[in-house]
């Protein structure tokens, strides 16, 4: 892994895994693929090369692999759950026929792919508790039937082709850098920033729906490990299961208040989002991707919240 396209490269992971990768391989060339009107700006643009790669135009995607000489792609786009939930077409064109147009080049030219499958892509009948690697998924929510897919085709192209496709399921990911866009589990970043500003922080999901979440700097060193891993070691591939903390509303309201006592929270529940919620398992059983790459968080719920306050508190200059 030197040369790197990253499809998605300014949204809430793109944004932050740009960065870690350039600070990891000086001396090869990570690309920001982005799209009209989500260019990248700041250090971003300025640190190192970045191109429009629309995942729906396979021709613009073959140019800038060529151009850069790519060898390893992260395709991050995709709609959020809410968001696809409310734009079905666009969310199958993005992350399905975009997907087919990557592994369609990464079959002739030999590259390495990472698409992030999700806990969305479980469903109600899934186990809720200590969920399996292996085990029913049939979700509910369009953004979970095209997880779904997008494992099953990667590990087509995979058992098909020999392309390296790899893969994590990401829980809902935290983060004190870039705000998520249109995900049922936002309410766990939103909620920071309200507690931080001094302001109530009306909480869309129900109090005792809990969900695995992760905080930012583990998800990203995961999707760099797994890339990274010896493919002999691989049993599974597209997706693993990776785990960190799992809390409901009040669990994490209750961990802020404990450092911010003034905070307050009251519930206006989104059904959509709700009913979302309720479909994903509480908690994922993560033993492969810890057997097969080593796979081993740094962040637990307290030393998330810690830092998630420390580093909004240096953003906002709040005491």
């Amino acid at each position: 892994m030197k040369n790197v396209l990253i499809i998605g490269s300014t949204g809430q992971i793109g944004s932050e895994l740009t960065m870690k990768l350039r600070g990891m391989f000086p001396d090869g060339q990570i690309v920001a693929g982005y799209i009209p009107g989500a260019e990248p700006k700041g250090i971003l643009l300025e640190s190192g090369p970045s191109a429009q790669a629309d995942v729906c135009d396979g021709n613009q995607l073959l140019d800038v692999i060529r151009k850069y000489d790519v060898d390893t792609v992260f395709n991050l786009a995709a709609l959020l759950s809410a968001v696809a939930e409310k734009k079905p077409q666009l969310a199958w064109k993005i992350q399905i026929d975009g997907l087919m147009n990557i592994l369609e080049i990464a079959r002739d030219r030999h590259l390495s792919v990472f698409t992030p499958s999700s806990i969305g892509s479980f469903g109600p009948e899934t186990p809720r508790l200590e969920t399996p690697q292996d085990t029913i998924q049939r979700p509910k929510s369009m953004y979970g039937v095209t997880k779904v897919t997008t494992e099953l085709l990667s590990d087509y192209y995979f058992l098909k082709y020999g392309v390296d496709t790899r893969s994590v399921r990401f829980p809902g990911l935290i983060s004190h850098v870039t705000l998520p866009g249109g995900g049922t589990t936002d309410y766990a970043v939103e909620i920071f920033y309200a507690a931080v500003k001094g302001e109530e922080f009306v909480c869309p999901i129900a109090a005792g729906t809990y969900m695995d979440m992760m905080y930012m700097p583990d998800a990203l060193q995961g999707a760099v490990d797994l890339m990274l891993a010896d493919p002999s070691r691989l049993k599974h591939r597209n997706a693993f299961n990776i785990a960190s903390m799992s809390f409901d509303p009040e669990r994490i309201a209750a961990k802020i208040r404990a450092r911010i006592p003034s905070f307050r929270m009251r519930y206006e529940v989104d059904p959509v989002r709700q009913a979302i919620a309720d479909s994903w398992p509480d908690r994922l059983d993560d033993t492969c991707a810890r057997e097969e790459w080593g796979w081993k968080p740094r962040f637990g719920l307290d030393e998330m919240v810690d830092d998630m306050i420390a580093e909004l508190r240096k953003r906002f200059g709040t005491a």
